[in-house]
């Protein structure tokens, strides 16, 4: 299904705020002040309003927390996550094709080859996950982006995540802070091309902005074309001194070829392979409407949340997937400061209801039906945390989450079955972050984690499989800070976890393939360091360290897990001068991962080098390029985890290909 009506909606609202931009020049404040305009930058926002927040509350927060800038990844080609959270410590992406990128933190959702799990991915503040925590994290659009506050495990309870892995919060820019209009287009290997169009009006008590995205390759294998268009706009309004409130609408219309895993011998020998077989694709079309409303309160706030989410899927794989989903949540968080104690209380609540369809593949269209369910989800979380500084220097944390679950299905095709499970976890947190001193920070932090299994895990088989909550116990410590030209954010983590959502052999008392282990263990470390050897020159580095493996089991013992490598290396060395900045980089995995749980097969290490830049043309207009995969390395970037592996096992996804793009910026 690709209705014209969603992606006509989308270019008259482009049309509209691009008018709005029009009918306003851009305003240049020459002030080099935190919030003035800065005119030498040609990106899509000019104020760092929004992002100097999220660092303030980064820097109040006991445990791995980072805030990623547009500037940061401004002259890369922006086509997934991964470019924009390439160089956020602990965060592990791994590109498979096109938009499809796996996505975990602290071995969030290994064993899930698809979609993503043990995450809570935010636009806005409003969570896109659908009501059973599963989503489409192609819904979010990352050229639109300010910025991206991450949150690694129990330090994401602000966002009312209480998972392993935390959350990642996309926030948009405003009228404010992105006034007058942006432009910005790519080209590049594979006929691929992407644009953008961007417009803001300040208009004092109300600001309104909105951008139009488009996309289309033919991608670096075989099957794998996709196009997409997409509408992102806000308005918002001062109600009052005290009371403000900011409307959203999000549109997309997406379409992605899938062209599946390859065998080893093809990864290595003909990565440009891809299955054509069923015509297998993931067509999404969406529509999002939310509000955010802000309350000053003397010494508090209060935001209040709403937001409601009209989804089509048509997904042809083994069988066609045509679902149809409309979710809503709300959401709201209290803050109140004082001298000494500092109090957040929030909560969140999804609902949804999906019409799931399945029927014969016949060459990506439908043939007959073969199963018919309505499924109705929802998940609730309130949380609490309580701050209270006991010297200037120290300030001790403790929070609490409760989070509360329902997943039912009732089936009418091919038998009439009925399939019901109830979650309820509370998990704690306890932490102390110190100050020592003005530009450095150490912090500790000991917490529960709890995820609910969602319709992918519970409803394999007609009769619900009893899948029940992962659950984790996790100590971190760590330290972020600078020091003269040095800067770092480092943290260390142990997670015990109980229940882990794996992969185990089918058979008759097991008939499906996810169920949960019995004891894991998760240790890693999460490392982030830049030094700024000049004012021109700035050696950037990210480390990954991941230790994960199972802890007794009674099927394989302490073989360790697959799907994430032990060592990810990042690196990049930025050159400005002028017009000119330059950024050669690097990708090195020392070892692959295990490719199975009886850890029979491994994949071979690699290193993908790459380089990016950009020419500031005139004071409005940028050039920029991006070169990837220089030396044309033929590689295993990415695995779905089996049983016991072998040479023929379809398992592998290939490393992107030797590419280049390159496009232009302009700001009015």
């Amino acid at each position: 299904m690709k209705p014209s009506l969603l992606t006509g909606s989308a270019l008259s609202l482009s049309a509209l705020s691009l008018s709005l931009g029009l009918a306003l020049p851009a305003t240049a404040q020459e002030d080099a002040g935190e919030d003035k305009v800065r005119i030498e930058e040609t990106i899509i926002v000019t104020s760092t309003a929004l992002r100097s927040e999220a660092e303030q509350q980064v820097a109040k927060t006991a445990g791995g927390a980072d805030v990623v800038n547009h500037e940061e990844y401004a002259d890369r080609f922006l086509v997934s996550m991964r470019d924009t959270l390439a160089f956020s410590p602990g965060v592990y992406t791994q590109p498979r094709y096109g938009q499809e990128v796996r996505i975990s933190i602290r071995g969030s959702g290994i064993s899930r080859g698809f979609h993503m799990r043990g995450l809570m991915l935010l636009q806005d503040g409003a969570p896109i996950n659908l009501a059973d925590d599963n989503g489409d994290f192609q819904e979010l659009e990352p050229i639109f982006f300010d910025h991206l506050e991450v949150y690694r495990g129990a330090n994401a309870l602000r966002f009312g995540s209480g998972t392993l892995g935390g959350a990642i919060n996309g926030v948009t820019p405003t009228g404010e802070t992105a006034p007058g209009i942006y432009v910005r287009g790519d080209a590049g290997s594979f006929n691929t091309y992407r644009g953008l169009v961007s417009a803001g009006i300040n208009g004092g008590r109300w600001d309104a902005w909105g951008a139009v995205s488009a996309d289309a390759s033919d991608g670096d294998r075989d099957h794998t074309s996709r196009d997409s268009y997409r509408f992102h706009g806000n308005l918002g309004y001062d109600l009052t001194d005290t009371i403000s409130t900011r409307f959203y609408l999000s549109l997309n219309n997406i379409n992605q070829e899938l062209p599946g895993a390859l065998n080893i011998n093809d990864v290595l020998n003909n990565p440009k392979k891809g299955n054509f077989i069923g015509d297998q694709a993931r067509d999404i079309n969406s529509i999002r409407v939310q509000n955010q409303t802000r309350f000053q309160l003397g010494e508090g706030n209060f935001v209040l949340g709403a937001w409601v989410n009209s989804k089509e899927l048509y997904h042809p794989i083994f069988q066609v997937i045509d679902n149809q989903s409309l979710d809503r949540g709300i959401w709201g968080r209290y803050n109140w400061e004082s001298e000494k104690t500092e109090f957040t209380f929030g909560f969140d609540a999804r609902e949804g209801e999906t019409d799931a369809h399945r029927y014969v593949n016949i060459n990506g269209a439908r043939g007959a039906q073969t199963v018919a369910a309505d499924q109705k989800a929802s998940t609730a979380n309130i949380y609490a945390e309580g701050r209270y500084n006991v010297t200037d220097q120290l300030t001790l944390i403790a929070g609490i989450i409760a989070a509360q679950g329902e997943r039912e299905q009732t089936q009418t095709l091919p038998v009439a079955a009925y399939g019901k499970a109830d979650f309820d976890e509370i998990s704690p947190k306890f932490g102390a972050l110190l100050q020592a001193t003005p530009d450095i920070q150490l912090y500790a932090n000991y917490s529960r984690a709890a995820e609910f299994p969602g319709f992918s895990e519970v409803a394999q088989v007609a009769s619900f499989v009893p899948v029940d909550a992962q659950t984790a116990w996790t100590f971190e410590v760590g330290s972020r800070g600078r020091n003269g030209r040095i800067s770092w954010d480092v943290s260390l983590y142990s997670a015990d976890i109980d229940g882990e959502m794996l992969q185990f052999t089918v058979g008759p008392d097991i008939p499906a393939t996810t169920f949960n282990a019995d004891k894991t263990t998760h240790k890693g470390i999460e490392a982030g360091l830049a030094i700024d050897f000049t004012e021109n020159l700035t050696w950037n580095q990210v480390y990954q360290y991941s230790d994960f493996s199972f802890d007794g089991d009674a099927q394989y013992g302490d073989n360790t897990l697959p799907v994430i490598p032990e060592h990810v290396y990042r690196t990049e060395l930025r050159y400005s001068k002028g017009r000119l900045t330059l950024a050669p980089n690097l990708e090195w995995v020392v070892d692959g991962p295990w490719a199975d749980y009886n850890n029979t097969t491994r994949s071979d290490g690699y290193a993908l080098l790459g380089i990016n830049g950009s020419w500031k043309a005139t004071g409005n207009i940028d050039l920029f390029f991006d070169a990837r995969n220089l030396g044309g390395t033929k590689a295993a970037g990415d695995v779905g985890a089996v049983i016991t592996a072998n040479p023929a096992s379809v398992i592998y996804y290939p490393v992107e290909r030797r590419a280049f793009f390159g496009g232009i910026r302009a700001r009015f």
